[in-house]
């Protein structure tokens, strides 16, 4: 089963922040690198949403798009909603 992918408006306004974040600071090579891998990881959840580490709640479960790069995102019947992007350098947004 295929799941439907949904952006946040905060997953576009994160991922956008990295991305140019990537392009400013490593160039085009390393910021197409970036979406590349990106795209990979949510082809990835579109096909296996339960794959990633679980949260809170079932539902909700967080991605690695690179070691410094984590995805966010809730999954509801047969979509998927991308909640947020995150920076893994900065101070942690979960305490486990």
């Amino acid at each position: 089963m295929t799941f439907e992918i949904f952006w946040s408006d905060e997953a576009k306004e994160t991922f956008d922040a990295i991305f140019w974040f990537i392009y400013d600071r490593f160039g085009e090579t390393s910021s197409k690198k970036f979406l590349k891998q990106t795209n990979k990881v949510i082809s990835i959840i579109r096909s296996h949403p339960e794959i990633f580490e679980s949260l809170s709640s079932e539902r909700f479960r967080k991605g690695n798009i690179t070691s410094l790069t984590s995805i966010f995102y809730e999954i509801q019947n047969d979509r998927i909603y991308l909640l947020y992007f995150y920076d893994n350098r900065r101070e942690p947004l979960i305490s486990k």
